[in-house]
């Protein structure tokens, strides 16, 4: 189904980041076996309330290949381009200031802890598919199999999206399984939008720019315009790492 044929849900996506943009952060605890400082927090307005993953950029581990400083602006990007394909699932995500400085805040998903992709890769191959799909027109350096959410709601929401956008090829992912297949129907015309969307007068391209380097857009619209003219899921690139680890 492409972003097109499905039912408006802009009233609650901008309740969601209305919440998290202006509400009142109070710090709940760390979450555990995070490589990065991330804290579970609860946000605050009015007489509404969420929970949400919040990632200040202080806590950021230093990686070699990406800028320091800049993973939880990747967060938001991936939930930038998400919102402009209609695809995948990926939890409102606002940048802005917290308790401990400038970090991403995430609408938390209440999921079943038991489900992630290897599970659920059979039942859900649709759903799947275009996160396997989202992955190649993010660059997503790490997706794992616990990175991919049942959510109480029955969906799959997908999250951890701070190693994206680099502009040399970086794909590592457990999805390899439709390596040759075409892309979902409805797809090609979700890529063209989002290629306009990234055009001068597009909405999406504004607000990329206050988030990643030019040089990363660019990649990204070459990313995009390339799958959208091949319309099969490439096989890995020659001589990469293609799994991430650990794979969950």
């Amino acid at each position: 189904m492409s972003r097109h044929e499905r039912s408006p849900q802009a009233p609650r996506v901008n309740g969601s980041l209305a919440l998290l943009a202006d509400g009142e952060i109070e710090l709940v605890g760390l979450m555990p076996n995070a490589s990065n400082y991330t804290f579970l927090a609860r946000c605050r307005l009015g007489e509404d309330e969420t929970l949400a993953i919040y990632k200040p950029a202080r806590g950021e581990s230093p990686l070699w290949d990406f800028p320091d400083g800049t993973l939880h602006r990747r967060e938001v990007a991936a939930y930038v381009v998400a919102r402009s394909l209609g695809w995948p699932n990926v939890p409102p995500t606002v940048l802005r200031n917290g308790p401990e400085g400038p970090g991403s805040v995430q609408r938390f998903v209440v999921f079943e802890p038991e489900q992630h992709y290897f599970t659920l890769e059979e039942a859900r191959a649709e759903d799947f598919r275009r996160v396997a799909l989202f992955d190649l027109v993010v660059n997503n350096a790490d997706r794992k199999a616990g990175h991919c959410l049942l959510g109480e709601d029955g969906r799959i929401w997908v999250i951890d999206h701070g190693v994206c956008f680099h502009e040399e090829p970086k794909l590592r992912t457990v999805i390899w399984e439709f390596v040759g297949e075409p892309f979902p129907e409805g797809a090609d015309a979700d890529l063209g939008s989002l290629l306009e969307d990234l055009g001068s007068n597009g909405a999406t391209g504004r607000e990329l720019e206050e988030l990643l380097a030019p040089e990363e857009i660019r990649a990204l619209v070459g990313r995009t315009r390339r799958l959208r003219d091949l319309g099969v899921y490439p096989e890995p690139e020659p001589g990469d790492r293609p799994y991430p680890w650990p794979p969950i």
